[in-house]
């Protein structure tokens, strides 16, 4: 395993959700190469993947209603940086059940592309899932509250989380 950077974030409320995406996307505009990278995001159902995905893409400038891909499984967005155009790919897993599912789907070459994916439930992808750059794991820790670490696993996940 890369033996990368942990950061560790506390979200007490919506707020905070917000300005953690609002923090990424600030990176992801600094940094060319972070544009092609792979995050995974883990969590119960209902933690906030999908809401901190929903953030993150508006404010990287995402116009547009911003759906969550669960049934689609896949939904594409592209936002304007000042590095250029940056295609984005935010993945719902949650519904897959066989492996093969991904040869079927196309995705070998989605994340062949130059793009960031953004995938939840990377787990049920199965090991044809490329490996990520960072890791989030999301965690109840009250009524509304998460934990969230972050992990990078890359060079370009360092870059990230910095």
């Amino acid at each position: 395993m890369y033996p990368g950077m942990v950061l560790t974030e506390q979200w007490p409320d919506e707020a905070a959700t917000i300005a953690s995406a609002q923090r990424m996307a600030e990176r992801l505009r600094g940094l060319p190469v972070a544009g092609d990278a792979i995050v995974h995001l883990h969590g119960d159902l209902g933690s906030g993947k999908t809401t901190w995905v929903r953030h993150l893409l508006m404010a990287l400038g995402v116009l547009g209603r911003i759906k969550s891909p669960t049934y689609a499984v896949v939904e594409p967005h592209h936002a304007h940086l000042p590095t250029g155009e940056l295609a984005i790919w935010h993945f719902d897993f949650y519904r897959f059940t066989d492996p093969e599912e991904w040869e079927d789907a196309g995705f070998r070459d989605v994340f062949a592309a130059p793009g960031l994916k953004l995938c939840e439930w990377p787990q049920n992808a199965g090991p044809a899932l490329p490996a990520p750059d960072v890791v989030m794991q999301l965690q109840w820790t009250g009524d509304s509250s998460r934990e969230v670490q972050w992990r990078a696993h890359s060079a370009c996940g360092e870059a990230l989380l910095a």
